[in-house]
């Protein structure tokens, strides 16, 4: 049977700032993310199977997505470890959604570490193919499954 691609898109808000940088961005600022998520995989073909003829159904794509991303990171803020720790420690105690992370929290790193959320979350026998998430009306970042096989 042939291979589909499934894409469901998701709307999340969430700040963040980038640690040492040198222009704006150094400051904590929000942006209207935008993610597409792309799984892949072979349609069940079993005629008994309420699922037959699906990669996988839309709702638990949404459900995966959801409940590992889109809950997590919506209105919360993303700051890398390494910011000062006095200042830091004054914004974790200030705001209940946060998230302290080991990376830079750029659109490029961010669609790593979703990436690396949903692909454990995927049932067997569907892959994620790809992301795209938007940081900006005409800003985004892509990973896709392809680039990221080690040689």
């Amino acid at each position: 049977m042939a291979k589909i691609r499934l894409t469901k898109h998701y709307d999340f808000e969430m700040a963040h700032a980038l640690y040492n940088y040198n222009g704006r961005c150094k400051n904590i600022h929000g942006h209207s993310y935008h993610l597409y998520v792309t799984v892949i995989g072979e349609p069940v073909d079993d005629q008994e199977s309420p699922k037959n003829g699906m990669v996988m159904d839309f709702s638990d794509l949404k459900k995966i997505v959801k409940q590992g991303i889109v809950e997590k990171l919506d209105h919360s803020l993303m700051l890398n470890v390494k910011a000062k720790t006095e200042q830091l420690n004054t914004l974790v105690d200030m705001y209940e959604r946060h998230h302290v992370v080991d990376f830079q929290p750029t659109c490029e790193n961010m669609v790593v570490y979703i990436a690396n959320q949903i692909i454990p979350r995927l049932p067997q026998g569907v892959e994620l193919y790809s992301l795209r998430l938007y940081e900006t009306s005409d800003s985004y970042a892509e990973w896709f499954a392809s680039d990221n096989i080690p040689h």
